[in-house]
């Protein structure tokens, strides 16, 4: 199986290097020159970015036939975005630039989303001159100390010499270990320098040294403990996808015969349509994931964190289980939940080392028996399926749009979704078999990141359709970027889930504020400010979806009947040439179950609204 196909996220740059003779031959240029080489020489084949005065002299040399494509982006905040969206689809790190000051902290956001995600990103930011730094300059801003919380490492060049072997570390450090941001601001001054540039750099990480062999002994710790379990479940997070790990994970599943639940993160990591996959976990998940690891007397976490929305309230969440946590980072684990046998290593390590332990624990007789725990399984999976109703006055129930984009997409489609209700439906209502074809912010839950997203990733895989699933809310966010993927034959496609509201937060005010809708509903406004394209049912309709999107050079479509719904679909699949906007106008009252209210223990999941699962008697608890 090929690195793409396992949804491998560890690339290697070509800039590792302790010494030796140098593959270039030394070169007389400008540090602007040198960065530009820079990133042509570690593999970045794709920038998104917008000039500005600190930045200015690296966009100089990107007109001299660089093998860098340059995406011009109409905010920061798209490209950052479109950085990470490229890095997840494609496996390799994803570039973003911006100036000094205002433009580098619009990447603030995007930065922290990757962090969150454990995206490799590296962004490259212009700073004043070295002699202003610290003066208040125009456009002056710390975005080192700023963004220090927030990337796995960052960097301040002054000195045009450094620049390469500050490019190869920056790659190097976002793309190996525990993958995330690395920023690299480098001083106006600098960038317009005379300097001598080499390949490869020396570089000298001494500290750098991530563990990706797991210890032998907690290998067979874990081995033992799955054969002597009789309700183990594999929690499987997004570090599983960053490994590259999905083929050993499926081997390792159908080993130990458990059930594998794979978080928001880590969707696409193990097929959905896998007999043994039981769902997502946590406040949205499937009641037979949500209950599989609450009753669970071992749970094998690999490449996950025990993450809030996955566990409800902590001291109450798998009470029963005993814990094994692989994780390449340490500080993970135990940082949320005691593991009884930590694991530190690589996941695709770690995964094929417990293969061969488990394959040696049944050749000598000691294997588990999953029988009864499937059973249970069995039963929650019938009782408490996924499903939605359909409304009673004939409108687009939103399961119904995205269930239906998911069934007639080409084989192979990338999904990109903001985040809210539509987010949520997305993940459930649509298979995902193929690693890699799952994008959206899970641990930052930033709005406006499905469009600028979708574009990274039809940028990084442009023999891919790529469907951005969005909400009305998070839409007006970030669509602007619709522009920039017309401008660059980026041919996205738009599902626009309108129901005229902030729909999560409606959702929430209505469950737990009394159905007191406080700023949340977005088509219409006092009536004196009112415009003139009347909505179904009464207000307005601001903005118009389709007219702007035709306005920024796509086409644009609106459905409103269930009747009409796969016609339009299949017209907007057929389009390629030219980005597509679908304004999908949905019911306004659905709701996302199941769900386990935000404090509350995984115990008091809820099926639907007012539906406590009932799940019996178990004599093991």
């Amino acid at each position: 199986m090929t690195e793409q196909a396992t949804g491998a996220h560890h690339p290697q740059p070509r800039a590792r290097n302790s010494g030796g003779a140098p593959a270039t031959a030394v070169e007389h240029v400008t540090g602007a020159q040198s960065l530009i080489r820079s990133l042509e020489e570690v593999g970045a084949d794709t920038v998104f970015g917008i000039p500005g005065g600190a930045i200015l002299p690296a966009y100089d040399p990107m007109m001299d036939s660089s093998k860098v494509r340059h995406v011009l982006v109409r905010h920061e905040q798209g490209a950052g975005h479109a950085a990470t969206g490229y890095a997840q689809a494609t496996g390799k790190v994803g570039v973003c630039m911006a100036t000094s000051g205002p433009g580098a902290t619009n990447l603030v956001t995007p930065i922290a989303d990757a962090h969150m995600d454990s995206v490799p990103m590296v962004a490259i930011t212009g700073q004043v001159a070295s002699k202003a730094i610290g003066t208040d300059a125009f456009q002056e801003a710390d975005i080192c100390g700023i963004t220090m919380p927030i990337t796995k490492h960052n960097f301040l060049v002054t000195d045009a010499a450094e620049i390469p072997r500050t490019i190869a570390e920056a790659f190097h450090i976002a793309s190996t270990g525990r993958p995330g941001p690395v920023l690299v601001d480098i001083a106006k001054d600098a960038l317009q320098a005379q300097t001598t540039f080499t390949w490869p750099p020396h570089t000298d990480l001494p500290g750098y040294r991530p563990v990706t062999k797991p210890h032998a002994k907690q290998i067979r710790e874990a081995a033992r403990l799955i054969t002597e379990a009789r309700r183990p479940v594999l929690y499987v997070g997004g570090g599983v996808m960053k490994s590259g790990a999905t083929a050993e994970l499926k081997v390792l599943a159908e080993l130990t015969g458990a059930p594998v639940t794979t978080t928001l993160m880590a969707l696409g990591s193990f097929p959905d349509t896998h007999p043994q996959h039981v769902g997502m976990p946590g406040m949205h998940g499937t009641v037979a994931a949500v209950t599989a690891l609450q009753k669970a007397d071992l749970i094998v976490a690999l490449g996950a964190r025990f993450d809030d929305r996955v566990t409800g309230k902590l001291d109450s969440f798998a009470p029963f289980a005993k814990v094994v946590h692989a994780d390449i980072d340490p500080a993970e684990i135990g940082k949320n939940r005691a593991a009884d046998v930590p694991i530190v290593g690589d996941a695709r390590e770690v995964i094929a080392d417990l293969v061969v332990a488990l394959q040696a624990e049944h050749a000598a007789g000691r294997t588990g028996d999953c029988t009864a725990w499937w059973k249970d399984l069995d039963r929650w999976r019938e009782t408490y399926p996924l499903g939605y109703g359909h409304p009673d006055n004939g409108s687009l129930a939103p399961q119904q749009v995205i269930q239906r984009l998911g069934e007639l997409a080409p084989e192979g489609t990338i999904y990109a979704a903001g985040v809210g209700q539509h987010q949520m439906w997305a993940a459930h209502f649509i298979d995902y078999d193929t690693p890699s074809t799952w994008l959206n912010s899970g641990g930052a839950g930033t709005m406006g990141y499905a469009v600028p997203a979708a574009m990274g990733a039809k940028a990084g895989r442009p023999d891919r359709t790529v469907w951005a699933i969005d909400g009305d809310g998070c839409f007006q966010m970030t669509n602007q970027e619709l522009v920039t993927c017309a401008l660059n034959n980026i041919p996205i496609k738009v599902a626009i889930i309108n129901n005229g509201a902030l729909g999560m937060v409606r959702q929430w005010q209505a469950l737990f504020y009394n159905q007191r809708y406080s700023n949340t509903v977005l088509h219409s406004g006092p009536e004196d400010c009112l415009a003139t394209a009347e909505v179904a049912g009464g207000g307005t309709r601001v903005p118009d979806f389709v007219k702007l999107a035709e306005a920024m050079g796509c086409v644009a479509m609106r459905c409103e009947d269930p009747a009409e719904l796969d016609a339009v679909i299949a017209k907007a699949n057929a389009i390629n040439d030219r980005p597509v906007v679908v304004d999908f106008i949905v019911h306004e009252d659905a709701q996302v179950w199941p769900m386990v209210a935000a404090g509350t223990s995984n115990d008091e999941v809820m099926a639907a609204r007012g539906v406590r699962p009932d799940f019996g008697d178990n004599e093991d608890d």
